[in-house]
């Protein structure tokens, strides 16, 4: 083995030596673990090795690989020969698409002689394109644990259930329609995982997993369930929700384990009295109580609607023929009318962070949400659906308007939106209809009119300006084309303070496109208003000037020479052939367009402050924001209570979309291992409306005993949208090009902690733990320690979160009453020990922390399960390198 890690280290992309041979071999194997998932080039390396360090490779016995790389297919034809092999993971999604997607692998089989393996126990296929599963796992005789989720996979097979070691199945997010009867015969599993699908049958043999403590049916097409459920007496979770489920079974009621009932989001009009009366069961979402509607029924009435309302971890529901209401947790409403879908259809969501790479805003547009994908993408409605997205109402005047925007797979196009204002609240509600589903956003625009033009020729006005006019004689085009045209108004404060120049006025700034790449036949006539104080009568022509700027307004062109002005008392009017940006200007300066280059660029900068503060009760916990300069008070004013910093940096200038990072430097740093730390900086994406905040924990490398550490976070500036000249950004106000401001960061000298103690904790002594599963990974003890570091008095609401009793939490305190670290102790790991067996116990942990307002502590364990396979090498790396680590000290690190 210690010439594999050799190789691996002593070999760069070129095959040549490099001098970071102890790094990389670390980094990648230890002991018998080879983990190559982590590299681009995994399978090239695992081949290299195969064929020059035979002898070591096959004496591998965990192994991981992305099922994402080029060369799979070759390496799939050496697997076979490492027979020692107990755990084998070859999944996708280790890639992303342009829109954050991860992307399945190209596994589509495997080898027959795969079946070999008699020593495999683990095998992890997940984010791949299985369509049915490989007859050769049915002949691996040792197979505990199985994942195959995410993947398209229609059927098992018959005799799947000859897999008699299977202690844990997953097969979410599939297509499967029904499931074998030997499924039966799994006689050892305890987790089955089939949420997701499109089961409508179960059969009974499911009844017979008598060792089953978790049973996920969720998010399937099930109008009934079997009675034989009730013979699973192990039982401890049974999942229903969203499903089409009409009826269950009161003999569920009689499962001695059965803690947890859900049957949220299904079809259910009445449920037995036993289910009713069991405490732990969910029930919202169905139409209780409600009667069949008779075939004489209004079609069109909505009332008896199925109403279903999802919690923040589901991200999917099944939607009927006859319709329904669906509320998501983020407050996103749907309507789909009755005949909307002529079949079941499962509908999937999710709301992810704009990235100005593929969310391509417009001029002067801003936005108000984030961004909404619906999938499966492009099917067609018989109906249109409509859709609710809340929003912030922004502060923009009356020339700009919100609507909703989607993306098609190659543009962006706005869709005729309603907007709901609430009487007692500052938050609003963009309503729009659509036939398919695809991504979508608001964003406040500038408010737009657009008209047909037809060969006679017609008339074209500004709503938000009625003196613009538009004027189309008859002859102008032989097609009828599309028009649009949008004003932004510029008042005489504005144009001063940017020109410093009290002489300097314009008319409104109009903007015409079409969606025709020709030429107007004949000229286009445009009126409008002179700037402003100017009339025809003080009128001096040689002051007046009519400027042409590009589709981007990067170059602004004096065309008055070019045009014949005509003058009334109030208006100029010109006339045109092309479209793209007009400007009026009254000025003496004869170098007008940079002038109104640098005009118009300021128009789309905000001036904003950096903030940086530490929470009161942890100071590690610190929180970034950038914030426009008018919202800096009551921010401020909101989070005093809570934490305390220095003033806000000096007043710079972002555009829309821009992009900045913050840097923690002097002895302070950050978890590189987040995936929004680039190059060890924190990046961020500045939007006017949203809030461009983090809160993350920090740490120092220098010993904090003797004395406090005083560092900083500085803010550089990143990349800027492509519509933005480079010039530019070069030119806005702040002292230089990247850097943007620095502020100071305290971290007080440390008090000897806990865990320092070589002993049992402060009188606790516990066995290891690792909390969570297989799939994503494990939270230890030495993570529960990190954890209580930052709890604080926090604790008591963080107790009640996770479930403990206020009996419970009042004995930990009482027991406890002279330290405070002894109660987070206390109450922290009783609650780990309590549900060490739940495998859901790490998300619930995850729930409890925000519950609790510490979106910190659950901001970084969500970045560990979302991080969890890098997080695994490098716990193994470690493993590698300590001769007495145990399997306790390879579980995912903090």
């Amino acid at each position: 083995m210690q010439k594999m890690a050799e190789l691996l280290g002593l070999r760069d992309e070129c095959g040549e030596g490099t001098s970071g041979a102890p790094a990389l071999a670390g980094s990648c194997l230890a002991d018998n673990r080879l983990n190559l998932d982590v590299y681009p080039d995994g399978c090239r390396r695992f081949l290299q090795l195969f064929k020059e360090q035979r002898g070591d490779v096959v004496q591998v016995e965990f192994l991981r690989l992305s099922s994402n790389d080029c060369l799979l297919d070759t390496t799939l034809g050496s697997l076979p020969h490492l027979k020692h092999l107990k755990s084998l993971v070859l999944k996708g999604g280790h890639a992303r698409d342009e829109f954050g997607s991860y992307q399945h692998g190209s596994l589509t089989s495997l080898p027959p002689d795969f079946g070999n393996l008699r020593c495999l126990t683990h095998l992890d296929l997940s984010f791949n394109r299985l369509s049915t599963l490989p007859s050769c796992i049915l002949h691996l005789p040792s197979l505990h644990v199985l994942l195959v989720s995410h993947n398209s996979l229609v059927t098992l097979p018959e005799d799947f259930g000859c897999l008699s070691k299977l202690t844990f199945f997953s097969a979410m997010k599939n297509q499967l329609k029904h499931l074998p009867q030997s499924i039966g015969e799994l006689s050892m599993l305890q987790d089955l995982d089939l949420s997701e699908n499109a089961l409508e049958l179960l059969p009974r043999e499911v009844g017979n997993l008598h060792n089953c403590t978790e049973l996920d049916l969720s998010g399937n097409r099930l109008s009934n369930i079997p009675d034989s459920l009730a013979n699973l007496k192990s039982l401890r979770r049974l999942h229903l929700h969203s499903n089409l489920l009409v009826t269950v079974p009161a003999s569920l009621a009689s499962l001695p384990n059965l803690s947890r009932l859900d049957l949220q989001n299904n079809c259910l009009r009445a449920i037995p009295a036993e289910i009713q009366a069991l405490p732990f069961v969910h029930v919202r979402g169905n139409p209780l109580g409600e009667t069949e509607p008779s075939p004489q029924a209004d079609k069109s009435s909505t009332r008896r609607l199925q109403r279903l309302f999802l919690a923040s971890g589901e991200g999917s529901f099944t939607v009927t023929s006859e319709g329904c209401r669906v509320v998501l947790a983020c407050g996103i409403h749907f309507y789909f009318p009755p005949g909307a879908a002529s079949d079941p259809l499962r509908i999937y969501f999710r709301s992810l962070t704009p990235d100005p790479q593929w969310v391509k805003l417009r001029h002067h547009d801003v936005l108000l949400s984030r961004v909404l994908e619906l999938q499966p993408h492009g099917v067609q409605f018989q109906q249109e659906v409509q859709i609710w997205m809340p929003y912030v109402s922004p502060q923009t005047p009356h020339q700009h308007e919100v609507v909703v925007r989607t993306f098609s797979g190659q543009s962006w196009s706005d869709l005729r939106t309603r907007v709901k204002r609430k009487k007692k609240s500052k938050k609003c509600v963009a309503h729009c209809c659509v036939l398919h589903f695809s991504w979508f956003l608001v964003v406040s625009r500038l408010v737009q009119n657009e008209c047909r033009v037809p060969a006679e020729g017609t008339l074209l006005f500004s709503s938000v300006d009625p003196n613009i006019k538009v004027i189309f004689p008859p002859g102008v085009t032989k097609e009828p084309r599309s028009v649009k045209l949008q004003v932004l108004p510029v008042s005489a404060e504005e144009m001063e303070e940017i020109t410093a120049n009290a002489g300097c006025r314009a008319s409104p700034l109009l903007y015409l496109s079409q969606d025709s790449t020709v030429d107007f036949l004949k000229p286009v006539r445009i009126q409008l208003p002179l700037p402003p104080g100017v009339t025809g009568l003080n009128l001096d022509r040689s002051r007046l000037h009519i400027l042409h700027g590009d589709l981007e307004g990067q170059t602004w062109n004096d065309i008055t020479s070019e045009v014949v002005l005509e003058f009334t008392h109030l208006y100029a009017v010109f006339e045109v052939t092309h479209f793209s940006w007009y400007w009026l200007w009254y000025t003496t300066k004869t170098y007008i367009g940079g002038i109104a280059k640098k005009v118009y660029e300021r128009l789309r900068l905000y001036q904003v402050n950096f903030i940086a503060l530490q929470r009161k009760k942890d100071p590690e916990q610190v929180l970034l924001q950038c914030v426009p300069k008018h919202k800096v008070d009551p921010v401020l004013k909101k989070l005093q209570d809570r934490y305390r910093g220095p003033e806000p940096s000096d007043m710079v200038e972002m555009f829309e979309g821009e992009q900045f990072f913050a840097a923690f430097e002097r002895g302070i740093s950050i978890d590189m291992d987040r995936p929004d730390c680039v190059d060890g900086r924190l990046s961020f994406i500045f939007y006017s409306h949203l809030k461009n905040m983090k809160e993350i924990y920090v740490t120092s490398p220098v010993d904090r005993k003797g004395q406090a550490v005083k560092g900083q976070v500085s803010f550089y500036r990143g990349a800027v949208p492509d519509s933005i000249p480079e010039d530019a950004s070069r030119r806005r106000k702040g002292p230089d090009s990247l850097w943007l401001a620095t502020l100071p960061i305290k971290l007080p000298q440390l008090k000897p902690r806990w865990d320092e103690n070589p002993g049992p904790l402060y009188g606790f002594s516990f066995p290891p733990l690792n909390l969570g599963n297989a799939e994503t990974g494990y939270l230890t003890q030495a993570n529960l320690l990190s954890i209580a570091r930052r709890v604080g008095a926090d604790w008591q609401s963080i107790g009640l979160n996770l479930g403990l009793t206020y009996q419970q939490i009042e004995r930990i305190g009482y027991n406890n009453r002279e330290d405070l670290n002894k109660q987070i102790l206390d109450m922290l790991f009783s609650w780990a020990q309590q549900n060490s067996e739940d495998p859901d116990c790490v998300s619930k942990l995850i729930t409890a922390m925000k519950e609790s307002g510490r979106q910190d502590i659950a901001d970084e364990v969500e970045a560990i399960i979302e991080l969890g396979r890098q997080k695994y090498s490098e716990s193994i790396r470690r493993v590698g390198l300590e001769q007495e680590s145990s399997t306790e000290d390879s579980a995912i690190a903090m």
